[in-house]
């Protein structure tokens, strides 16, 4: 393996490491408030809506199929959905209406005040995130979000905001599939 190569690689782990070693000191209540959301919600019929853009469309995908499928034991199902999966729904709303209501749109026709929001935003101002959690407010519904560590327009709206210590998109990213698969653990756990 070329020297520097090596040398980078752990550079980036190693920041890595840092961005993990400050979530475990900061992160723990606001998971935990988020952890009591999502197990008051599926205890009282309610599900789970997942959604956010470009990478945290994935982790939508990703953390719903965690709940609907199986993260590490064989149960029931969980009650999840990821919005951004719908292909016809967001190009016939970004079309007919605008990107920015994508969401908002699934919420009103979707929601119930049941239900717990989990929004996924890197910046915490994508338009139709923040529109969504809207929506989920007007409803009534519990809102959490995965932000970066900035206060932004989603964390401000959200009853509980989990803001990873860092502002870098990809590190964002990287420490928001750890909380996920940390609530998954303890929701498969505990339901």
């Amino acid at each position: 393996m070329d020297n520097s190569l090596e040398i980078e690689f752990k550079e980036y782990l190693d920041e890595c490491s840092h961005n993990i070693d400050n979530m475990k000191n900061h992160l723990y209540l606001d998971i935990e408030k988020s952890i009591n959301y999502i197990k008051n919600s599926i205890n009282s019929g309610g599900k789970i809506i997942f959604f956010g853009n470009g990478g945290s469309a994935s982790d939508s995908q990703h953390l719903s199929a965690e709940f609907v499928g199986r993260y590490k034991k064989d149960r029931s199902p969980l009650p999840a959905i990821s919005l951004n999966t719908d292909t016809s729904i967001l190009t016939a709303v970004a079309n007919d209406m605008g990107y920015e209501k994508v969401f908002e749109r699934q919420v009103e026709a979707l929601a119930k005040k049941e239900d717990v929001i989990f929004a996924i935003s890197t910046s915490g101002s994508s338009k139709n995130v923040v529109n969504a959690v809207v929506a989920g407010k007007k409803k009534g519904l519990k809102i959490i979000a995965l932000t970066g560590k900035k206060d932004s327009e989603l964390s401000n709206l959200s009853d509980v905001s989990i803001k990873v210590p860092s502002d870098k998109v990809n590190n964002i990213q990287e420490m928001h599939i750890i909380i996920g698969h940390f609530i998954c653990e303890i929701i498969e756990k505990n339901i």
